[in-house]
Order: structure tokens, then sequence, then C-alpha cells
């Protein structure tokens, strides 16, 4: 991967982590969490696509529909699996 299309991919994943947090809501951590998985789930969707050889929405030598697919799916899960609350229970 050229250094163009790792910037655009970076570009891309980066808008689907801050618009991801304007529909959410959060303060700047939550921004910075949304920024990481949005950028993990881009990069782990365009490495799959490109490892089983699926090309869907290619810009480039960037598959940008795998990895926006990945980076929504990162989101997601991430977002919910950091809202779960933990109850301690008494032990009296």
């Amino acid at each position: 991967m050229y250094l163009p299309a790792l910037i655009l991919g970076l570009l891309i994943a980066s808008l689907y982590g801050a618009l991801y947090h304007l529909v959410r809501d959060g303060g700047f951590w939550r921004l910075a969490l949304y920024l990481g998985l949005s950028w993990a789930g881009f990069a782990a969707g365009h490495f799959l696509a490109t490892w089983l050889g699926w090309t869907f929405l290619p810009i480039g030598e960037l598959d940008a529909g795998p990895a926006t697919l990945g980076s929504l799916v990162f989101l997601g899960a991430g977002d919910w699996l950091s809202r779960i609350e933990i109850r301690r229970q008494s032990k009296v």
C-alpha cells in the first residue's frame, strides 16, 4: 500500500469516526475512542478484503467498501462494549 492510499484511508476513517462521535455524542475521550476504533476497523476491513480477494468500491488500491463495513462494525461494537456498566453487589 502506497502513502497516498494510506493517507486517503486515514482521512476517510477519521471522517467516519468524527461523524459517529457527532451522532452518538460524548467528550474528548469518546472522540479518541471512536477515531481509534474507526482506524482499526477500516484497516481490518481493507486487509480482510485484500486477503480474501474481494473488491467492492475500489478507490485506487484501497478497497473502500469492505473497509467502510469494517469501520462501522468496529465503531458499533466498540461503542456498545464501552457503555456496559458493572453493577457492584453488596457483600453484606
